[in-house]
């Protein structure tokens, strides 16, 4: 972060790693962050603070008229966020799941209190946030971001922020995520742009599929036989031996044969279980989009292990994954959240 400019006119106090230092020391210093009982809490939000701008070294860029930006910091920061934490390089330990994906989606949100209302739909903008991280924690960190600078414009921003806090409190998602009145009706609501979150949809949904999620050698196969045993599966790796075909090679007809069986089961309304690594919310949505197509409840199980354990664990498979590919899917990483699906499983 050192010696990475900002807008003189939003961040006069220099570089990011000075601006990450003034946030630290800003949240440190605010009595609502003092008075979160719990000392993970305050651990997770300081974290934060302190991965907030993680990514504007490698987005952020000088335009032709001299301007500093960086845009999708904060997406691609919560990211790279995630990635760190995962590998624990330069910590005793790295940091259990449940508290580096809290870090992870602080990053990924520090900046919507400032620009929610920009939204096409901040309603559905606040809702969506909730379902995965506490937007009280976020107004928190993004006060400390507004305070933690020299600017100009330091007031109108945290009058921002105050709109946030009402506007999510009046949505009904300010310190726990917006409840529906199902998890079908929370599944339409996200699947359906003019949806609305009081609605209560009818579960017309006719079978199950289990949409597995997660790194090589986190466990997939090992839970397929322990829960269901018994149900089809659909193994991209497995379709690979059949066809002949390698990890490196063209996957188009790998995925085809995986549809075609997919479409088989939900034609007939047959429950089954989709299993592949499945790890960014854009491999993710168009298999939901199929099963959904056909009026299947859609369940994710991710499962999670720290890479040391990972690395273990592949290293006694007999097909083993090479770590530098476990390592680069890692850094690429999205983990699922409840927008996505009927209901989602983390394990780990």
């Amino acid at each position: 972060m050192a010696g990475v400019p900002q807008e003189p006119a939003y961040h006069a106090e220099g570089d990011v790693l000075t601006h990450t230092r003034m946030v630290a020391e800003t949240l440190a210093g605010l009595d609502e962050w003092r008075a979160l009982a719990a000392e993970a809490e305050r651990t997770m939000l300081f974290a934060a603070a302190l991965l907030h701008d993680v990514a504007k070294p490698v987005c952020t860029r000088i335009e032709t008229d001299g301007r500093v930006i960086s845009p999708r910091h904060a997406h691609v920061g919560g990211t790279m966020a995630r990635a760190l934490l995962w590998a624990g390089d330069g910590l005793d330990t790295a940091p259990p799941f449940p508290m580096r994906e809290t870090v992870s989606r602080l990053v990924r949100y520090h900046g919507l209190p400032l620009w929610f209302f920009e939204k096409p739909d901040p309603t559905r903008a606040v809702i969506e946030a909730s379902q995965s991280v506490r937007l009280d924690w976020v107004a928190l960190l993004a006060e400390a971001d507004v305070r933690g600078r020299i600017c100009d414009d330091q007031q109108e921003l945290l009058d921002r922020i105050a709109l946030f806090r009402a506007f999510c409190e009046e949505s009904r998602c300010y310190r726990n995520p917006r409840a529906f009145a199902s998890d079908h009706s929370r599944f339409v609501y996200f699947h359906r742009p003019s949806a609305d979150p009081d609605y209560a949809a009818f579960d017309d949904t006719v079978c199950e599929v289990i949409l597995m999620a997660g790194l090589p050698a986190a466990g997939k196969d090992t839970w397929i036989r322990e829960h269901h045993a018994d149900w089809p599966v659909i193994s991209l790796d497995q379709l690979r031996r059949e066809l002949h075909i390698t990890p490196k090679d063209d996957q188009g007809k790998v995925v085809w044969a995986a549809k075609e069986r997919a479409r088989e089961h939900l034609r007939r309304h047959e429950s089954f279980v989709w299993n592949a690594t499945n790890i960014t919310r854009s491999i993710r949505a168009p298999l939901i989009e199929l099963f959904a197509s056909y009026r299947a409840r859609v369940r994710i199980v991710y499962l999670d292990a720290n890479r040391d354990t990972l690395l273990q664990r592949n290293a006694a498979r007999a097909q083993r994954v090479p770590a530098a590919i476990i390592e680069k899917l890692a850094r690429k990483l999205d983990v699922p959240d409840l927008t996505e699906a009927h209901q989602v499983e983390w394990i780990w």
